[in-house]
């Protein structure tokens, strides 16, 4: 039998006198350090508003292609909006999906030390304000809503690791730099993907909290592991996976882990909506002090030359946007790709 993802329920996270639970805790320990990804369930979302969420996204990509492609991400030097079915790489192959990109609704960060070019990442969201004025609210009411989910989540993990519970807070006060993504998988239509929904990656921040429908694909595969895990779809429930920041902090133990999606079949749609809760652009993260007892059990950071791992947060978003979206590095930052 394959290993289950575990199931943690945030409402039981703390106690009556505002403590973190001492069995949640090891459970989340648990969960973040064996296998980098659980699901969540309690975290404050009713259903009504994960179905409204659902039902908007949908309609969205259900516009004409003409609607969709006036929000074109290559309008955008921020890489915010619009993506293209098969037009973003992960692993040197495109995707079986469109999506749209979105994030803090900011001008653009003008004056930036020229050493300092993640900067960019910063600005308006793109959304169909005059055709689906909805899509715009509803995004953002669900990322205020996982803004709490991981901030309480991040204080959860400090005390995991036996630190203070506001240790990792500091680089997400003011402006964090979070993202969040409306994403239609679509099966059999990008030919050069092949069964591809998303290729096998790891992600940049500190969580991610996807929310994906019934229709499954996604799959992780723990450190020292060859078995690709299912996380097999729970109605309501967030997906949780920590990003590579946490990797650098505690020197690999926790887990940045890998996962994929595969392509739905000819026909079948698939939705997910994942939300990245991710600090300051300029944060660099220090290595945290771990106790003796969890030091001794860190796997050092993963080394894959295909995907150094920063302690910048903004360099190493940067980094994956630029490798994700060529159409887009290429025609605002061609400064910036290799061998400019």
């Amino acid at each position: 039998m394959p290993e289950a993802i575990p199931v943690l329920d945030l409402s039981t996270a703390r106690n009556p006198d505002g403590s973190f639970s001492p069995e949640f805790i090891d459970r989340l320990r648990d969960a973040t350090h064996r296998i980098g990804f659980f699901q969540l369930v309690g975290y404050g979302a009713g259903e009504a508003m994960v179905e409204k969420l659902f039902d908007v996204t949908k309609q969205f990509f259900d516009l004409p292609l003409e609607d969709r492609l006036a929000l074109d991400n290559r309008k955008s030097p921020h890489f915010r909006g619009y993506t293209r079915l098969g037009t973003e790489i992960t692993r040197g192959r495109p995707d079986s999906r469109e999506q749209i990109d979105f994030g803090p609704e900011r001008a653009p960060a003008a004056g930036y030390p020229a050493d300092q070019p993640y900067w960019l990442v910063q600005g308006p969201n793109l959304f169909p304000d005059n055709v689906l004025p909805e899509l715009r609210s509803t995004s953002m009411a669900w990322a205020a809503q996982m803004e709490l989910v991981g901030a309480e989540l991040l204080s959860a993990i400090a005390v995991s690791l036996e630190l203070p519970e506001d240790h990792f807070t500091e680089p997400f006060v003011g402006t964090p730099a979070w993202m969040a993504k409306l994403i239609h998988y679509v099966g059999g239509v990008v030919q050069e993907a092949g069964t591809q929904g998303v290729g096998a990656h790891a992600d940049y921040g500190f969580i991610t909290l996807l929310l994906q429908d019934s229709v499954g694909g996604l799959e992780v595969k723990p450190h020292e592991s060859d078995t690709w895990l299912p996380v097999e779809p729970i109605p309501g429930a967030l997906v949780v996976n920590l990003g590579e920041m946490l990797e650098v902090a505690t020197q690999g133990y926790l887990s940045a882990t890998i996962h994929r999606v595969s392509a739905p079949a000819p026909g079948v749609d698939r939705y997910a909506i994942p939300f990245f809760w991710s600090p300051r652009l300029d944060t660099v993260i220090d290595p945290v002090q771990l106790p003796p007892a969890l030091a001794a059990q860190s796997r050092g950071i993963s080394d894959d030359p295909e995907n150094p791992m920063l302690a910048s947060y903004g360099a190493n978003v940067l980094k994956g946007w630029l490798r994700a979206h060529p159409q887009v590095a290429k025609l605002h930052h061609p400064e910036l790709l290799p061998g400019a």
